[in-house]
């Protein structure tokens, strides 16, 4: 190898639709949280630990997939009080940087909820090492978490409460559990 050659270590993943989901809580009444989440996570990662800037991120969720557990909620979710799937049906993340951080990483990035994009941290822990499933794929698995203020994206609807306070808290709690297959 001459000294203009670099080796690289960079793997390329596709996120698993089918093993990824999306989770969420946020406040609801000032005083318990609700958690739902969203299936269709899909994407594509690319990872070199030997060289963190040839690292990326882009991750694709259905936004019409959300499910709290209460069909109206869900319906109000989608609705143009929240997310208004119809006019912005996916939810976006693209990595602009990625660097490491303790035992795990951080990705940098823009964050498109609601047609609005805000830079946004993804911590990264639990990044397992590769191993094979028994078709012969090479997987990995991850967890990114974050949190976002709602209203930075758009999603302002609430509803004052009588002893003060609101329905819908404004701090959004995130964390996205990946299953990798190697392209």
């Amino acid at each position: 190898m001459t000294a203009t050659e670099s080796k690289t270590t960079a793997s390329t993943y596709s996120i698993d639709p089918l093993h990824a989901h999306a989770q969420f809580k946020v406040r609801h009444l000032m005083i318990a949280w609700v958690r739902g989440e969203f299936q269709n996570v899909s994407g594509t990662v690319t990872f070199d630990p030997a060289n963190l800037g040839a690292s990326s991120i882009v991750a694709k969720i259905d936004a019409s997939t959300i499910q709290t557990g209460v069909a109206d909620r869900d319906a109000h979710l989608k609705s143009a009080d929240f997310l208004e799937v119809e006019k912005f049906p996916t939810i976006d993340f693209r990595s602009t940087a990625i660097t490491a951080k303790g035992d795990g990483y951080e990705a940098q990035g823009e964050l498109t909820i609601h047609g609005i994009s805000k830079p946004v941290t993804l911590a990264i822990e639990d990044l397992s090492e590769e191993t094979k499933d028994p078709w012969g794929n090479t997987k990995r698995g991850a967890t990114a978490t974050t949190k976002i203020n709602r209203k930075d994206f758009g999603l302002t609807w609430n509803a004052a409460l009588e002893t003060g306070g609101v329905v819908v808290g404004e701090e959004v709690h995130i964390t996205i559990e990946l299953e990798l297959t190697k392209s």
